[in-house]
């Protein structure tokens, strides 16, 4: 039996991808950064019945289709769907994998039967995906070149056995998924199709543009075999238990997760990986599932802490008239490779990211925050908060700077004109004087933003110590004349 190769080329799988999430009438584009200027990505039928082209600058685009609607494209998203969609494609074929940024190849030799025959399989497939709101352009040969080829630069469809060289020869060189420099090259020659690259002397071709269009044009037409390799899928870490009787008690639970524990962690080791969300099923003996999800500050794998973690959450559950079976799944988990054992502190960081865990699971991840660094010289831009549990510790904070106050609050206006520091104002209600001053510390508000806080422009900031024991920490705006109250020293 012949092999069989599927190859589906989606043109406009992007575009079409976004639009099936969030529809939108009219020309249509995804946009990138790319050579310091905004270029479209992906667009839609009419986006192209403008003018318009991928690789194209924004500015143009617009210019030419002022209606142009568009939006960020999003690589990383599109290449989930497509892995998405490689997984759906295996109803039709064992063996499916991913071809580029927008197209699949799927090997169904010997299971064309099972949907009638290849035009069917094809017309189902294609019919499938239009509803789905996916532009499709598929063919079937003998090979994945040839395949690749027809769904490309020919007509696509169903290209008979044995009819492999007859429908690839007049295809142009592109066709043969060379690289642009090299068809370029083999152009200027007055090379036009792949029938007249196929009767030159291969020594010459090799000498001058290396074995990349000889090998291209053996495995398009059969001479080298390429097969269709399907990305390994993720492996899934979970373990489960069935239990001969029924059981209800607290610590017999723990005893039965203490086993499925210690089964998980050594699959997570032997795989040099780490658990940093769990999700515990418990199936009682009238078919209803209880749920126990524990997040984890830091990747792990040793049953005894994870066990001690679960300890809390499992106080008090409901087993009702029973538990007869329990499953335990590493929903999250990361790379763990295995560590030389040393005394740099290492458990002590640990234990950090156990008391995180713990804080964590009881009030929210996103509740227990630390400041980071942030690249900003506007005292209140200069560091950011994030969650605790999803980034590490800054190495180092920026030294060597002026003196910032230990709380800083929102400008307070208070009484006062002219560049000399007030002697004595009037501030949440109370009477405040002068002691001491030093200063000015001039700070420029970012240009390139428009931050609706610094439209008053240049701040000159002081260090005011006053006569309550208070150091104050106030700015005088010399564009806008005003004086204000921005943060308190320690």
């Amino acid at each position: 039996m012949s092999r069989r190769i599927l190859s589906l080329w989606l043109p406009r799988f992007s575009a079409d991808l976004s639009l099936r999430r969030r529809p939108a009438p009219g020309p249509f584009a995804l946009v990138v950064k790319a050579r310091g200027a905004d270029r479209l990505a992906c667009l839609n039928t009419e986006a192209q019945a403008r003018g318009l082209a991928p690789d194209m600058g924004l500015a143009d685009a617009r210019a030419l289709c002022p209606d142009l609607l568009t939006r960020p494209a999003d690589p990383r998203g599109d290449a989930q769907a497509l892995g998405s969609l490689r997984r759906w494609a295996l109803r039709y074929c064992p063996w499916a994998g991913v071809e580029g940024a927008d197209g699949l190849v799927l090997d169904i030799t010997g299971a064309a039967h099972l949907m009638g025959d290849e035009a069917t399989l094809l017309e189902d497939l294609t019919a499938r995906l239009a509803r789905m709101g996916f532009e499709t352009r598929a063919a079937i040969a003998d090979t994945r070149g040839a395949a690749w080829a027809v769904a490309h630069f020919g007509p696509g469809g169903v290209v008979p056995a044995g009819a492999t060289e007859r429908a690839l020869l007049p295809l142009p060189l592109a066709a043969l998924r060379l690289e642009p420099a090299t068809v370029e090259g083999l152009t200027r020659l007055g090379l036009r199709c792949i029938g007249d690259l196929s009767a030159l002397p291969r020594a010459g071709l090799v000498r001058r543009f290396g074995t990349e269009p000889v090998l291209r044009l053996d495995q398009a037409l059969g001479a080298l075999p390429e097969p269709v390799s399907p990305a390994p899928e993720p492996p899934n870490f979970a373990v489960r238990l069935s239990l001969p009787e029924p059981i209800g008690l607290t610590s017999d639970i723990m005893a039965g997760l203490e086993r499925l524990l210690a089964r998980l962690c050594d699959h997570l080791r032997a795989a040099e990986m780490g658990a940093r969300r769990l999700a515990l099923e418990l199936t009682r003996t009238d078919g209803t599932i209880l749920r126990q999800e524990l997040g984890l500050a830091r990747a792990m794998r040793d049953p005894a802490p994870m066990a001690q973690l679960y300890a809390r959450a499992l106080d008090g559950m409901d087993a009702g008239f029973g538990i007869e079976r329990m499953r335990l799944v590493a929903l999250q988990t990361e790379a763990l490779p295995v560590q030389q054992i040393t005394t740099s502190g290492a458990k002590a960081e640990g234990e950090l990211a156990d008391l995180l865990t713990r804080l964590c699971n009881r009030v929210g991840f996103e509740n227990v925050t630390r400041f980071q660094p942030a690249d900003s010289h506007i005292p209140e831009k200069a560091f950011q908060i994030a969650a605790a549990a999803y980034c590490d510790p800054a190495p180092h904070w920026p030294q060597g700077g002026p003196a910032r106050p230990l709380v800083m609050f929102p400008p307070e206006p208070i009484a006062g004109t002219g560049r000399a520091v007030p002697h004595r104002f009037k501030w949440r209600g109370r009477w405040w004087a002068v002691v001491a001053a030093s200063g000015p510390e001039r700070i420029s508000p970012e240009w390139w933003l428009d931050d609706p806080a610094w439209r008053t422009g240049l701040r000159d900031y002081w260090q005011v110590q006053t006569d309550r024991g208070a150091r104050l920490w106030l700015f005088h705006t010399p564009q806008r004349d005003g004086w204000y109250i921005q943060g308190e020293f320690a």
